[in-house]
């Protein structure tokens, strides 16, 4: 395995050098996965043990790796994680890579400062919780990128994470990445995502996945449909259910000062407006 740096130090845009850090405040999400469904709220994820694919040709296939390699064809296959444990855990994965995989794409690090990354707070670092991270672990583990060339009928798949341990005696945590898909950490697909949203929304999931969607947006984003916000939550209800709960979501969203929005009816299309996301979440102006 090559050396290469799963996250960069710096990312430039238009021009500008900004320095890319991972606070206790913020989080580095690759806005791909935030914007393709790989989390969703629990009670709507697909059974365990039963797989999805999810077609990321056109993200993927742009990735430096897949141009050299004539890869046309990208799709993810694995179980659908949640938007509350697995989506922690994945946070702390980032965060762990930003502090420590600048050398290598194989990092070991304390159990206990793992579990901050995905911030779990000190009074629960007991082995329920040591289980319940390696359970999430496994769970990434299971993300299949798999990749095709169509000229050549060549493949390729890897893991978002290829491998993790624990190790009881030492209490560390081990994770090992791919250096092929470093690129989903650079330029033009990171963000920054702001942990405080995340944990305000605590235990309401439907408004914790709106919002990791919402975060991955471009600055002044379009008019979004409900039922582009319906495919990226996996809901399943009728549709009269499903209205409900993204407008309840939206609300909530507004309620901790996040966003300020609008929904517009055309005929049976509902749209919403985003007007402002308070990304710092300081008060909103008028």
């Amino acid at each position: 395995m090559t050396d290469n740096n799963f996250i960069p130090s710096q990312i430039t845009n238009e021009g500008e050098v900004h320095q890319l850090t991972v606070t206790n405040n913020s989080s580095v999400q690759p806005a791909i996965l935030l914007r393709l469904g790989v989390f969703v709220p629990a009670s709507r994820a697909i059974p365990k043990g039963q797989k999805s694919g999810i077609d990321v040709s056109s993200s993927f296939s742009q990735l430096e790796f897949a141009r050299k390699e004539g890869y046309d064809e990208v799709r993810i296959f694995g179980e659908r994680l949640n938007i509350s444990t697995d989506f922690s855990v994945w946070m702390g994965i980032i965060g762990a890579f930003s502090k420590y995989g600048l050398k290598s794409n194989t990092i070991e690090l304390p159990f206990t400062e793992f579990a901050a990354l995905c911030q779990y707070d000190s009074r629960q670092f007991n082995k329920r919780l040591r289980d319940t991270i390696f359970d999430a672990l496994t769970r990434i583990g299971t993300k299949t990128v798999q990749f095709n060339s169509k000229k050549t009928g060549d493949k390729f798949f890897t893991q978002l994470l290829k491998s993790g341990k624990y190790t009881r005696e030492s209490d560390t945590i081990t994770l090992q990445a791919d250096e092929r898909l470093h690129e989903l950490y650079q330029i033009d697909y990171n963000i920054l995502l702001r942990k405080r949203p995340y944990h305000m929304l605590k235990g309401k999931e439907v408004a914790q996945t709106l919002y990791t969607y919402i975060a991955s947006l471009p600055d002044n984003p379009a008019p979004i449909r409900f039922d582009r916000i319906i495919e990226r939550l996996n809901l399943t209800s009728p549709v009269k259910e499903q209205n409900r709960l993204i407008k309840a979501a939206l609300k909530q969203l507004q309620d901790i000062g996040y966003i300020e929005y609008s929904i517009v009816k055309d005929g049976r299309t509902l749209t919403v407006l985003i007007h402002k996301r308070n990304k710092k979440l300081k008060e909103l102006g008028p």
